[in-house]
């Protein structure tokens, strides 16, 4: 085998980590390709005898310029309109056998939301430790931190996320029969049903992007969210295709309706009933591209 095939077999066994690493730090999927495509050119241009380690050099590569883009990408979203959600993984809802580990809870809607409460390099120490279990040692050498630096960081940012969103342990199945029975109340226009079907301090969060309608600031309470799908549904001009698709990992709606315009739905689950509800219209992000 020449170097440059090793280099490309090398690089590739560890693409999915790597797109991981940018994804969550980013919450962009295009960013995310971005990312790790210059994390592949830095390989390649790289003196191959001087790596020990590939994958912890991958990783701290990626993560630097996962950083730098972060810092970039915040700046441009000073003039986002209205709210903004992370651009979605999106695929449809055929089984994958490596679809649970690649695609777990820890890149719900609801951590990703989180996360932007936290700097660039509070957020990068948090998911190397708490998602990817980086030791302190190689943090502190990717951030260029001491350990004791990265350890509060950690800690600190763990308390926040925690506050932000309790985790709550929903198996994809009760997901499952949970997002379903929203789309057939939302299809019979089972206005009972769906109350019933949300906790009473649900959230509800809509990202237009300012190309297409969508509310411009999060709604909280049930009932708030019912009158808010009402009218959203009053708006469609004609029937509503519903399909299903996975979205972060967890089941989620596809709605495309007669005008051609799509809304993806992702959902957040607890003890039975929807806790965040989360609306991408912003066609921007509705690319579908699935997850490497």
């Amino acid at each position: 085998m020449s170097a440059t095939s090793h280099q490309d077999t090398e690089f590739e066994g560890h693409r999915r980590h790597l797109f991981a690493v940018a994804y969550r730090i980013l919450g962009s999927v295009g960013d995310a390709e971005d990312v790790v495509q210059e994390a592949w050119l830095r390989w390649s241009a790289c003196d191959q005898a001087e790596v020990n380690d590939p994958r912890a050099w991958l990783t701290r590569i990626t993560t630097r310029l996962a950083i730098d883009q972060w810092r970039w990408a915040r700046r441009q979203r000073i003039d986002y309109v209205g709210s903004w959600l992370p651009e979605p993984v999106i695929e449809d809802d055929s089984p994958r056998p490596d679809s649970a580990s690649e695609l777990a809870e820890d890149i719900s809607m609801a951590l990703l939301l989180a996360l932007e409460r936290l700097g660039p390099e509070e957020r990068a120490a948090f998911l190397l430790r708490e998602v990817f279990d980086v030791g302190y040692g190689e943090i502190a050498t990717t951030l260029g931190r001491s350990e004791s630096a990265c350890r509060q960081m950690v800690t600190r940012a763990r308390s926040r996320v925690a506050r932000e969103r309790p985790r709550f342990d929903v198996s994809p199945g009760e997901h499952a029969r949970v997002v379903q029975a929203f789309s057939q109340a939302v299809d019979d226009g089972d206005i009972e049903t769906l109350t019933s079907l949300l906790t009473e301090d649900v959230q509800l969060w809509s990202d237009g992007g300012g190309k297409v309608a969508a509310l411009r600031r999060p709604l909280f309470g049930s009932q708030a969210v019912i009158r808010a799908l009402v009218g959203l549904a009053r708006v469609q001009k004609g029937p509503l295709l519903v399909e299903q698709r996975r979205v972060n990992g967890r089941l989620g709606l596809l709605l495309r309706s007669a005008d051609g315009l799509r809304t993806l739905m992702g959902f957040q689950v607890r003890d039975g009933r929807i806790s965040g509800l989360y609306l991408i219209r912003n066609p921007d992000k509705l690319g579908e591209r699935a997850a490497l």
